[in-house]
């Protein structure tokens, strides 16, 4: 019923709009909000479609970061902003977690935005720093088990955020208290952790390149099965955690009442660019994506079924973010 819903705006609102009849959009610049820090995935993404999106458009594209409380703040001003095809935002896995967490985030993403496409999916890493004397996750799920609560420290990349539920059902499943260090996204995450300023750390894409630098170390992933970017990477099941599936995404989303058409335009052009050898060599082997590209109605569905999902963890795990 909420796709039915979302389904019907948009159509209702392309038949009604007489601007359609003329071929007017895009009118200026195309802004693309990222609503979290500069340096994390959702940033890198946005950075990386940019030029090719511009290109296709034939007009100025301007990505512009408007992060605070985990991605919930950009999203909203997305959700008021004008529906004349001007404005987009790409979200991260904290868009279908905050529902549970943040009841009064200033819009309800079935009533006031409407998929456009899921760029990809990719599984979260768990990693430590180099310097740190751990080999294997085990290794620091016995060190937990034997040390004083919170006595080891895994870093999310936000309160709230998909990094932070996995972390809450790692420390029940195994009945151990790490110390919750939440940065205000991946770009700070992934800082913090090549500095070696945490024992641990959860994060998505953003950790990638300091995987492949050397300066952390990937101890596993959060998938059901093994990804194809790190195939001798063991999953939370192998390391002892059965019954976690978490992986970390990205789509673009528009206000509710974008004319379909206008929709349709932007996602063929976004699918033009991501097709592009060097951009989705980049987003599979830079940013470890399972490049996607689905249809609105797919991105509809997955954003439903996730925020299922993770509302359920919330539940179970009583997670709060105060």
């Amino acid at each position: 019923m909420i796709l039915s819903r979302r389904h019907l705006l948009g159509v209702g609102a392309g038949l009604s709009t007489p601007a359609l009849a003329q071929p007017t959009w895009p009118r200026g610049p195309v802004r693309l909000v990222a609503p979290y820090a500069p340096g994390g995935t959702v940033d890198a993404v946005c950075r990386l479609v940019q030029p090719g999106l511009q290109s296709e458009l034939g007009v100025p594209v301007v990505v512009e970061n408007r992060p605070g409380a985990g991605g919930t703040m950009g999203t909203a001003a997305v959700a008021r902003s004008a529906p004349d095809g001007q404005t987009f935002v790409l979200v991260f896995d904290s868009h279908v977690t905050n529902p549970a967490l943040m009841p009064n985030r200033g819009f309800d993403s079935a009533r006031d935005l409407a998929p456009v496409t899921l760029i990809g999916t990719t599984p979260m890493l768990v990693v430590t720093p180099a310097p740190r004397r751990w080999q294997s996750l085990p290794e620091v799920f016995e060190a937990a088990k034997r040390s004083e609560p919170e006595a080891i420290s895994c870093a999310s990349n936000g309160n709230g955020t998909l990094t932070h539920l996995v972390l809450a059902q790692i420390q029940k499943a195994l009945g151990v208290s790490f110390l919750h260090v939440p940065y205000s996204g991946g770009g700070p995450l992934a800082t913090a952790a090549a500095s070696n300023q945490t024992d641990l750390a959860l994060g998505a894409a953003a950790l990638s390149g300091h995987v492949a630098t050397g300066l952390v170390r990937a101890l596993a992933q959060t998938g059901a099965e093994r990804s194809g970017k790190y195939p001798n990477l063991v999953t939370l099941a192998e390391c002892g955690v059965p019954g976690i599936n978490a992986v970390s995404f990205t789509g673009v989303l528009a206000p509710i009442a974008t004319p379909e058409p206008i929709l349709r335009q932007f996602r063929a052009a976004l699918v033009k660019v991501v097709e592009q050898p060097t951009i989705s060599q980049r987003l599979r082997d830079g940013l470890g994506f399972d490049l996607l590209m689905s249809e609105p109605a797919a991105f509809g569905r997955f954003i439903d079924v996730q925020t299922e999902t993770w509302a359920r963890v919330v539940r179970e795990n009583r997670v709060r973010i105060d």
